[in-house]
């Protein structure tokens, strides 16, 4: 099963939100629940049904627009540089290449440069979030459960720093 994911993309230009108002009435129309299968009708009124796996990939698109972000549709099996997958991940190059040299990621060097499988580095975000999630759910859990909600802000600040310090093994 070939599938494409929004990524930053540096060969083809990214579409760019240009008419808000526009792109925010399409948004309401594709968030109201279909009264059918979704069609999409060209200049000359000519009709096809759109697929199921299409309608969501346009209604992801659509959204990203609204928020104000530009927009690139590639294949999940593409190939992407390091640059790319850094800013995909929101991190610096640099520490991209420390976690190729981890083993976190991996990658091809077909020559001097080392070249990414997009659905790698979506991969590893996933793994990356999953586990910051789970961290902070631990935290937020040790917190209720001290009652520190009903604490002034740089009580519970404190307290979360402690609470990271004993779950590290620092203490």
């Amino acid at each position: 099963m070939n599938t494409a994911a929004v990524a930053p993309d540096r060969r083809r230009k990214p579409i760019s939100p240009a008419h808000s108002s526009e792109i925010a009435e399409l948004a309401r129309f594709v968030e109201r629940e279909p009264a059918g299968t979704p069609r999409l009708v060209g200049p000359d009124n000519a009709a096809v049904e759109l697929p199921e796996e299409i309608y969501r990939v346009l209604t992801m698109v659509v959204e990203e627009m609204r928020a104000g972000n530009a927009v690139s549709v590639v294949p999940i099996s593409q190939r992407i540089s390091t640059q790319e997958a850094a800013e995909l991940l929101g991190i610096s190059r640099p520490t991209l290449i420390r976690l190729l040299d981890a083993g976190e990621i991996p990658y091809d060097k077909p020559s001097r440069h080392r070249r990414l499988q997009l659905a790698d580095v979506l991969t590893y975000r996933e793994r990356s979030h999953a586990g910051t999630r789970s961290a902070l759910d631990l935290l937020t859990a040790e917190a209720s459960s001290l009652g520190l909600y009903e604490d002034e802000a740089s009580q519970y600040t404190e307290a979360l720093r402690a609470a990271k310090r004993s779950s590290s093994g620092a203490d």
